[in-house]
């Protein structure tokens, strides 16, 4: 439900407000946006979603895709785990798998992870759009975790399910429960019978229907399903290697009632199914006499800590100080025990319809009332929230070296509930949600603070296991929300030492470190820096950000071989089919934004540009799915690699991000001075802008990157602000700006900000025209492996070949540098070309096409404007071609300009005896001869 009024004070959280709107109401009580305060440290500051509407374009259509399976899908599945978790009914849901189930990699341990992610996804769909389906989904999410979080704080209480004769228990897989039976159940008997109604759930193997022991040494158990997938009873007093056993023949039905009973009396043993006894033990020598008085009696729970709660069904469960006979275990087919021929158990009798709690009273009148319990106990704090027991946060304040399938990444996981939870709060204002943040802050400080600095570092040092994601940053926004002094304290609780001291200190010591884990940290940092004013985090971050772009960054914006990063400057030698992974690319475009608002440094946003319209639109498939995100994990930059949009097992990080990504690709496109005098347009993108501080509206119409310019035009009330347009880097020649017909003085300058100041009124129309040149980029290691942009847009070869292709590019070179007309447009396919009989296309299309987004740049002759001078293309001990160095002089405002580079480059290159005079002669005359494109 949404909170009253009276809650607005509370929306003070500068990120939030960069990422969702924060909240007022109409007086209909509907949830409307609004602007939240930033940070004084910004400079420049953020426009919320709804304040910036996409239009029709490559973004809308890549978002619409998105905003569909968003639609569609049911977050009920989502939910289950945590309500598994909690051992609530999951209403029949089914988990979405992959890496949120628990049959995925490493156990489901990074379980609940996709739910935040989700969440957030809802959050900003809900912001950009308005659509009421994606805040009741929310609402549906948000309310599954208050009652998971609700259950968990108290102990556990009955699932009640339909049984055999009535009411009966049920343990939900994933709820980690089991009904823990009092020392005196067996009665220390020497003849026993065991009998109970199952429904199992589910085919893991070792499920204990019941075991009761002291440890693995002294037990009498019966499983579901052995190693053979068949029932089996066994006991001993020497553990494994002395187990009497009695093995079924089939395996139990799942969703099926089946009952089991075990009989030993004197040397035999038998086993029943259904009534039919299916093994015999005629040389038994142990019974539960034997074993004494054993302290733990569970059903449901394995003495082996490393064997599967029992999921599924249990109806009633009794035991005998006898062995019934084959007619009075028949009976019990068809009846309840009290109506059998057997009568009620008379050491233990459970009837587990008749509480409603946690306790189960005992019918045999022996008053052995039994409980349900958790394997893990419960939280240790009434804030904690997760889709699995706290015993991995426990476990990792412990652990000296990483091992993922024991712990893996919880605090991680922990980030993606927090930035969800408060993504849902902003967006929504349902105080719910920020009511299990607020917790789940509270809970980490508990467990944090009373920890070792040395423990914490370890901690964090750890691969993997120790990984936190973008919890400071969180941690921080959720501190801006709350004013709890612990909330900020807990976030200063994650620096990583080393690190943060490495960076602030400009050394490199990125090599070997997990890519993904550590980028997140440094706008954690640039957080912590506007929450305390410490310098070293905000000097940390922006060392950082320049030891991965341009040294660890290939075309794309992407980085990272393998999840991992390797020394500076190695590009061509880290090329994989495991490159850019694109959580990758998610994160360093977030720490861009952040180290914008605080330094507008140009560069930024250049990268901004390179990695949201290459990396992060190309992983996004094209195509529409209700199961799935499509998106890319890894993007193999090998010869011929094609796109795995379908990555692992499903719901990976990736997949997470990529969801966030395609549902804020506006949240850049304007930025605004934090005094109201500027106005930052940093990106060329169909949408309208309506900055209601101005009382101004811009609409920003454009085919961008399809058409090589952009059209702004004004609305609503005249103000006075400069209007910042950024040059890209790559914008060397021809960026102009007119107002209202009228060109603009001033000389735009490539990697910069071309300002026009003026009092703005409705109907300005502002046409800014930023022309395209084909370029390469070389691989910082290896000149020769180059990459093709043509203005923002890397340009990838479409062919089979697992080999890198080989080009040559000067054919037809332009006056101006360009390299395009050595390249043929494909008629009714923008930005598509065609070499040698490849087709080039843009990155961003998400296609199943086999790729080269690196080919080997091979110019074997001299050749101006197609004409060919027979002369083979020297070249330096560097690898530099006299092309290279004649071409590195464009623009030439003149073919005589070109021809004066080319003389008197030959006659260095002759001087040097690189090139003889003839052939000199040669190259000067063609150069002389050809026709150029200007």
């Amino acid at each position: 439900m949404a909170p009253p009024l009276s809650r607005r004070h509370l929306l003070q959280a500068a990120a939030l407000a960069a990422v969702a709107p924060a909240i007022s109401y109409t007086t209909s009580g509907k949830a409307v946006a609004a602007t939240a305060a930033a940070p004084a440290a910004w400079s420049v500051q953020p426009f919320s979603l709804d304040e910036v509407a996409l239009k029709a374009g490559v973004f809308a259509d890549k978002r619409q895709l998105m905003l569909d399976h968003a639609r569609g899908y049911d977050v009920n599945r989502l939910v289950q785990v945590f309500r598994a978790n909690a051992g609530l009914s999951t209403g029949g849901a089914v988990a979405p798998g992959g890496w949120e189930g628990l049959d995925g990699e490493a156990n489901g341990n990074l379980r609940g992870h996709y739910t935040g992610h989700f969440l957030t996804m809802l959050s900003q769909a809900y912001a950009s759009t308005g659509e009421q389906v994606f805040a009741d989904k929310i609402a549906t999410i948000v309310g599954a975790l208050t009652d998971a979080r609700a259950a968990l704080r108290t102990d556990p209480k009955m699932l009640a399910v339909t049984g055999r004769w009535g009411g009966a228990l049920e343990n939900v897989r994933g709820s980690y429960q089991y009904v823990d039976l009092p020392a005196a159940v067996l009665g220390g008997a020497s003849a026993i019978t065991l009998s109970v109604w199952v429904k199992p759930t589910h085919d893991a193997n070792w499920q204990r229907v019941f075991d009761f022991g002291n440890n693995t040494t002294r037990y009498l158990y019966l499983t579901t399903r052995n190693a053979s997938g068949v029932p089996r009873f066994a006991i001993t007093t020497s553990g494994a290697g002395g187990e009497q056993g009695l093995n079924g023949t089939a395996a139990l039905p799942l969703n099926q009632w089946s009952h089991l009973a075990v009989t030993i009396s004197g040397s035999t043993g038998t086993l029943y199914v259904n009534g039919t006894a299916v093994a015999r033990n005629t040389a038994m020598t142990l019974n539960p006499a034997a074993l004494g008085t054993l302290t733990n009696n569970w059903l449901g729970r394995s003495n082996y800590s490393g064997d599967p709660v029992y999921a599924g069904g249990f109806d009633e469960f009794n035991v005998w100080s006898r062995a019934l006979t084959q007619a009075e275990i028949t009976s019990l087919q068809s009846n309840e025990a009290k109506l059998s021929t057997a009568g009620l158990g008379n050491l233990a009798s459970y009837y587990f319809q008749a509480t409603s709690g946690g306790t189960f009273s005992d019918a045999s009148g022996r008053g052995l009332t039994a409980t349900l319990r958790r394997t893990w106990g419960g939280p240790s704090h009434p804030g904690f929230l997760a889709a699995y027991p706290e015993t991995q946060f426990i476990a990792l304040e412990s652990m000296t070296a990483s091992d993922y399938t024991k712990v893996w990444a919880p605090y991680y996981t922990a980030h993606k509930i927090l930035r969800g939870l408060l993504d849902a709060y902003t967006a929504t204002g349902d105080a719910r949600a920020l009511d299990l943040a607020s917790g789940m802050g509270d809970w980490m400080y508990s467990r944090l603070s009373v920890l070792p600095e040395t423990t914490l570092q370890r901690m964090w040092g750890l691969f993997s296991s120790g990984e936190f994601g973008g919890i400071v940053e969180a941690i921080v926004d959720l501190h801006s929300v709350t004013g709890k002094a612990e909330h900020l304290q807990l976030a200063k609780l994650f620096d990583l030492d080393s690190l943060i001291d490495a960076c602030a200190a400009n050394t490199d010591t990125l090599n070997g470190l997990h890519a993904n884990q550590h980028i997140p940290i440094f706008t954690g940092l640039l957080r912590l820096y506007d929450a305390t004013g410490e310098t070293r985090y905000l000097t940390a971050a922006k060392n950082f950000w320049g030891m991965v772009v341009p040294n660890r960054m290939y075309g794309i914006g992407g980085t990272s071989t393998g999840e991992f990063w390797k020394a500076s400057g190695l590009i061509a030698g880290t090329i994989s089919d495991t490159n850019a992974e694109t959580c990758c690319a998610y994160n360093l475009l977030k720490l861009s934004r952040t180290l914008f608002f605080h330094e507008q440094t140009p560069k930024y946003m250049d990268y901004y540009e390179r990695a949201l319209y290459n990396q992060v639109l190309g992983s996004k498939q094209d195509k529409a799915d209700a199961e799935k995100p499509l998106v890319t994990y890894f993007i193999g930059l090998t010869p011929g690699h094609v796109r795995d949009y379908t990555p692992k097992q499903g719901t990976t990080c990736c997949e997470g991000t990529g969801m966030e990504s395609a549902t804020k690709y506006q949240d850049s496109v304007y930025f605004k001075a934090a005094d109201g005098s500027a106005l930052y347009v940093n990106l060329y993108s169909p949408s309208q802008l309506t900055w209601a501080e101005k009382g101004v509206t811009v609409t920003q119409a454009t085919d961008y990157p399809r058409e090589q310019g952009s059209t702004l035009t004004f609305g609503g009330s005249s103000a006075a602000f400069a209007l910042k347009l950024r040059v890209p880097s790559w914008a060397t020649a021809g960026f102009q700006v007119t107002v209202n017909g009228g060109a603009v003085s001033g000389t735009p300058v490539a990697g910069s900000y071309f300002t026009v100041s003026r009092t703005w009124k409705a109907g300005d129309v502002v046409r800014v025209t930023v022309p395209f040149r084909l370029r390469v980029e070389k691989a910082l290691d290896d000149p020769s492996l180059q990459t093709l942009f043509y203005g923002p847009i890397n340009l990838v070869a479409r062919n089979s070949a697992t080999s890198y292709l080989q080009f040559g590019l000067y054919a037809n070179a332009a006056l101006s540098g360009d390299l395009l007309p050595t390249l043929t447009p494909v008629s009714g396919k923008p930005l598509h070309y065609t070499l040698n009989g490849t087709e080039f296309a843009p990155f961003m299309e998400g296609t199943e096409a086999a790729t080269h987004a690196y080919f080997r740049r091979v110019e074997p002759k001299v050749v101006f404007g197609n004409l060919d001078s027979g002369v083979a293309n020297p070249a330096k001990s560097d690898g530099t071609t006299l092309l290279d160095e004649i071409w590195a002089g464009a623009p030439f405002a003149s073919k005589s300009a070109l021809v004066a580079k080319v003389t008197s480059t030959v006659n260095a290159w002759v001087s040097a005896g690189l090139l003889t005079q003839a052939d000199g002669q040669k190259v000067i005359n063609t150069a002389g001869q050809a026709t150029y494109v200007s």
